[in-house]
């Protein structure tokens, strides 16, 4: 659809529902309306009939009965990062929550209040103003709602865990356009499905984060090696990230730097602690003299989460997805990764940025917690793969989504849980959900939590109006 004389006619019927209320709607034509199509993935990108620039619980709730009654399509988009096109729709209706976007903090009892549009910079400059912080995204212009309905790993994972372990409460609107409270004491099987499966069960317009002391100091950067330093990298690389340091985090991987398709390794460590002790903490990957160094000590935890800003910007066209590894890393099987992953980009010159990092941030304390609290199940003796590709010509779509799911098919099978030495099947999924691919199903996200969410599914969602991706609809079960 491209112009209003394709309008269908329930636009207007919307429109009159909406008219007393606080809600915004903006269409093909209108100003605001194009801005508010884009997204982080530029290929996800769609022409909705109506976008509704939601500002309360009652706007989202008026808005979601009118699509179950008029059997309209609905999607929500928070802060637009979704890879998979979950928050764009081209025949029916997006709720934007952008315009809900207040935070606030109550020292003492330690909580953060954020409204559902929030995004992680909000959270942190507001909670950072009181000296606490709460586990987020690295990348701090994501949303909050997408990252903690699917779990949330931050670089204070190590200390406190998952996003969702330090998940307080929500409120909720249902597809029945009631809102409620969830929490360990109100509505607990939903909270229990929220916290892993929440893009499923309707719009949360309110999150309760528990909130910490702020560390006294946060050391990070990037490092940047050549090549032949490969196999020494990952000696360096298996003897920090197998020290399991609460405080620490590691990711190493390869990517091309933004303009050029020269892929080099790179390393991005973290450490809540002094610049003494930090470099003392990775000297062996200071032992191997980086050609590149941009680490010191930051202002603040508010920093932290923006350093990977430069490489996750909004537009393009974009693939992403995740896999899982163990340690300690096989040096000759990172080496034929790597030239996979070089081959393909030396190859398409159509390339503008490759990443794929492997993420060794301790898990002793996301481990404490086990797979069945939540519906989260990705909690085991490993570690995440993240990969991001980003690319200009449509022509290209599918050979970079093909090359990104066998590459990362290829990882898990040879150096995660699913390689037969690991020893570590049965454990957890392997698969976090919020970096899964589409040809994922239900089950081999959830395992055995997949179960107990289809009751849940149908429960409180029995119509299936929350389904952004297949990953998280759970009808066809």
């Amino acid at each position: 659809m491209t112009d209003s004389s394709r309008e269908p006619t329930w636009v207007g019927q919307l429109e009159k529902e909406l008219s007393s209320s606080t809600a915004k709607i903006l269409k093909p034509g209108t100003e605001g309306y194009d801005e508010s199509l884009k997204r982080f993935n530029g290929a996800i990108e769609k022409r909705a009939p109506a976008v509704v620039m939601v500002k309360s619980d009652e706007d989202i709730a008026t808005t979601v009965k009118f699509a179950v009654s008029n059997e309209v399509l609905l999607v929500v988009k928070g802060g637009g990062h979704t890879i998979s096109g979950g928050s764009s729709t081209d025949e029916g209706i997006v709720v934007d929550l952008s315009q809900m976007r207040g935070v606030q903090i109550n020292k003492e009892t330690r909580e953060i209040v954020a409204q559902g549009g929030c995004l992680w910079e909000d959270v942190d400059v507001a909670a950072a103003a009181e000296g606490l912080v709460t586990v987020g995204g690295t990348v701090n212009h994501t949303g909050i709602g997408g990252l903690t309905l699917g779990g949330g790993y931050g670089y204070l994972s190590g200390l406190y865990g998952l996003t969702i372990d330090n998940l307080l409460r929500v409120k909720i609107v249902l597809a029945d356009g009631s809102c409620l409270v969830a929490s360990e004491t109100e509505n607990p099987d939903l909270f229990w499905a929220v916290r892993g499966a929440g893009r499923g069960f309707g719009v949360v317009t309110e999150f309760v984060f528990r909130a910490h002391p702020a560390p006294a100091s946060v050391w990070a950067g990037m490092l940047g090696f050549t090549m032949d330093k490969l196999h020494a990298l990952i000696a360096a690389f298996n003897e920090v990230a197998g020290r399991e340091d609460p405080r620490a985090c590691l990711s190493f991987g390869f990517a091309t730097p933004p303009g050029s398709n020269v892929v080099m390794p790179l390393a991005l460590p973290v450490y809540f602690g002094t610049e003494e002790e930090s470099k003392a903490f990775f000297a062996p990957f200071f032992a191997l003299e980086p050609t590149m160094n941009s680490t010191a000590v930051l202002p603040s935890y508010t920093a932290v989460n923006s350093l990977l800003n430069p490489m996750a910007k909004h537009g393009g066209r974009k693939n992403g997805g995740g896999s899982n590894f163990t340690l300690p890393l096989n040096a000759d099987k990172v080496s034929d990764i790597f030239q996979d992953f070089n081959r393909f980009v030396l190859a398409n010159q159509g390339s503008i940025e490759a990443v794929f990092i492997f993420e060794a941030w301790p898990n002793n304390k996301i481990r404490e917690v086990s797979n069945e609290a939540m519906a989260f199940s990705n909690r085991g003796a490993y570690h995440n793969v993240a990969t991001s590709m980003k690319w200009e010509d449509p022509a290209l779509d599918d050979e970079f989504r093909e090359f990104n799911r066998n590459f990362l098919k290829k990882i898990g099978r040879e150096m995660g849980i699913d390689g037969a030495a690991s020893g570590q099947k049965g454990e957890g999924s392997g698969i976090y959900a919020n970096s899964a691919t589409a040809e994922y199903t239900p089950q081999e996200i959830y395992g055995r939590n997949s179960t107990k969410l289809k009751v849940l599914k149908k429960k409180y969602d029995p119509g299936n109006i929350f389904s952004p991706a297949k990953m998280v609809s759970l009808t066809h079960m």
